[in-house]
């Protein structure tokens, strides 16, 4: 059975439901990639140098394990809105911090709002050729896959990479951006979308064909 998450997409019945707290927390584990991802996207380049997204991934993580009694979802869809919620927090912490600021509640709802878009346009990116009802299905199960392939590329193609299809820039952009011609960011994008495509698809690097 599958159920309707957030824009429309559908996700199967959490298979965790009913696990114990060891066992929910390896869960919780499963989507550390996925927040270290989106914590990258909502921070700004400035301060990728002072804030690293795995120590606000962290944080989140601890939280989530302290607050599990709390979830009610039934669906991985669920969960990860939950734990995009949980994010917000630490991330807003961050941001505070660097600019010795007061807590911000408004800046922590903005961030959830964010982090719900960025998580939606790489739903939208798997989605581009896929619409059968068993591809909806699986669909979550391949964003945290995403994330993951994503973390294991080489730093200037996974940043051309999000550049690209989760900021929207154009290749002009880009290119001044990382320093590099327009030839060489195509050729970032060519490959990075090689490899994760390949992983996606259960391949070992370099098994793929083109």
């Amino acid at each position: 059975m599958v159920r309707p998450g957030a824009g429309g997409v559908y996700y199967p019945r959490e298979a965790a439901v009913g696990l114990s707290t060891r066992d929910q927390g390896e869960v919780l584990e499963r989507y550390r990639a996925y927040l270290r991802l989106l914590a990258r996207l909502q921070l700004d380049p400035r301060l990728r140098g002072k804030v690293d997204p795995s120590d606000v991934v962290q944080q989140t993580l601890l939280k989530a394990h302290q607050a599990l009694g709390q979830f009610r979802g039934q669906t991985s869809g669920e969960r990860a809105a939950w734990l995009r919620q949980i994010l917000a927090n630490p991330l807003a912490n961050a941001v505070r911090d660097f600019g010795r600021a007061k807590r911000d509640v408004a800046l922590e709802r903005s961030l959830e709002l964010s982090l719900d878009q960025s998580s939606a346009r790489l739903e939208a990116w798997l989605a581009a050729d896929q619409s059968s009802p068993s591809e909806l299905a699986e669909r979550n199960e391949q964003l945290l896959r995403l994330a993951e392939a994503l973390g294991r590329l080489p730093e200037l193609q996974r940043e051309a990479l999000l550049l690209r299809h989760c900021h929207g820039w154009a290749l002009a952009e880009i290119a001044e951006h990382l320093g590099r011609s327009r030839a060489a960011v195509a050729s970032l994008l060519r490959r990075g979308l090689k490899q994760m495509r390949a992983e996606l698809r259960g391949e070992a690097p370099g098994d793929s064909a083109g």
